[in-house]
């Protein structure tokens, strides 16, 4: 049996060194090194220089002037991170006074940190669990043994998964229009069936800036642009969970409801006690990379309501744009960007403490 070198002469490796068991040893970990060092590359320059050279952005006054390299913009230490923030935080009833605090406010009308921050997390908050909840029931009906047409149903439910965000928006902004859109038209044939009036039924979905429900979050006023975005990502979100959730379905074993229906458990029973434990696994993770897609899910919410009215329905996102495509100011945007990341980032680590999401289930 010939012996692995790894390109050494056999007369400088003796048979039972320790360079020999080293070799041998090692053999797998170093061939996984060879296969990660192009891909660490690769990441290098497209993904780790950019974040560290916004993180140095972060730390200056960069504009316009700079972009070029020719001048150097000047350093402001953490002015760009305390502008963000409102002059006088309130916490736990007592007043906390930032010098400098509130510097966007100042030149952005209606901006407030806090409320985008809150209405960013809302916004997860009510388009993940549906979006979850969805795709299980729809997969569970698809999973129907005997069912005819499945694969075709499957194939026109992900179909909202291929087509760009701005084709997306663009047809759902349209069907919310006030005058022509087919959601208030519709709206408006159901109620001349009760003797309603049809101007009852112009809704202003995207311009009104009162909310509908003025007792549900009264410290964060809901426009119905947001009820509106939240149909149309609802319907773009949830194939995704149900695809994720057929795989899941596919791989329980058919032994196991057998055993169960022999032992006397009604569908109720077999779904608590053998399809969620083993939906568990994989839902999980989909459901924690949903929370992230939507938590920077700039396309719905620029497309459909540019955040408006009146940056109502901005999220963390769409406000760092607005400062680089509107105000030019790339250090402010540079330093909101980064306290996205940790947010985002102490929102997964926490989410994925409460849910175990990665841990083993081999073990």
């Amino acid at each position: 049996m010939a012996t692995i070198t790894n390109g050494l002469p056999p007369s400088e490796i003796k048979e039972g060194s320790g360079l020999s068991r080293w070799l041998r040893r090692t053999a797998y970990t170093r061939a996984a090194y060879v296969y990660l060092i192009p891909a660490f590359l690769i990441m290098a320059v497209i993904t780790f220089y950019p974040m560290f050279y916004q993180v140095w952005m972060s730390f200056t006054d960069f504009g316009i002037a700079n972009i070029t390299g020719k001048v150097a913009p000047n350093p402001v230490g953490f002015d760009n991170y305390v502008g963000i923030l409102p002059k006088v935080i309130k916490f736990f009833g007592a007043e906390i006074s930032i010098a400098k605090g509130g510097v966007l406010a100042a030149k952005i009308p209606n901006f407030s940190f806090f409320r985008i921050l809150a209405f960013n997390l809302v916004w997860v908050i009510f388009n993940v669990p549906i979006h979850v909840i969805l795709g299980i029931l729809v997969a569970l009906v698809l999973n129907t043994p005997g069912l005819w047409g499945k694969k075709i149903y499957r194939a026109i439910y992900v179909f909202p998964t291929v087509l760009p965000w701005l084709v997306v928006a663009t047809i759902w902004r349209n069907m919310f229009d006030q005058d022509y859109g087919s959601i208030n038209m519709s709206l408006a044939w159901i109620g001349n069936l009760f003797n309603i009036p049809a101007e009852a039924f112009r809704i202003r979905w995207m311009e009104d800036i009162y909310p509908p429900f003025q007792w549900f979050l009264p410290g964060l006023p809901l426009p119905l642009a947001f009820f509106a975005m939240l149909v149309t990502n609802i319907w773009m979100g949830w194939p995704f969970n149900c695809i994720v959730a057929t795989g899941a379905l596919q791989s329980i074993p058919k032994d196991l409801y057998e055993a169960a229906s022999i032992d006397g458990a009604n569908g109720f029973q077999q779904f608590w006690s053998i399809t969620a434990p083993l939906l568990r696994p994989a839902m999980i993770p989909a459901a924690m990379v949903g929370m992230i897609i939507t938590f920077n899910l700039f396309n719905c919410i620029y497309f459909m309501s540019g955040g408006g009215p009146l940056r109502q329905t901005e999220i963390l996102v769409t406000t760092a744009y607005n400062l680089v495509n509107a105000q030019r100011l790339y250090g402010a945007a540079a330093a909101f960007c980064v306290l996205i990341f940790f947010i985002l980032f102490a929102l997964t680590l926490i989410t994925n403490r409460i849910t175990r999401a990665t841990e083993r289930y081999d073990v």
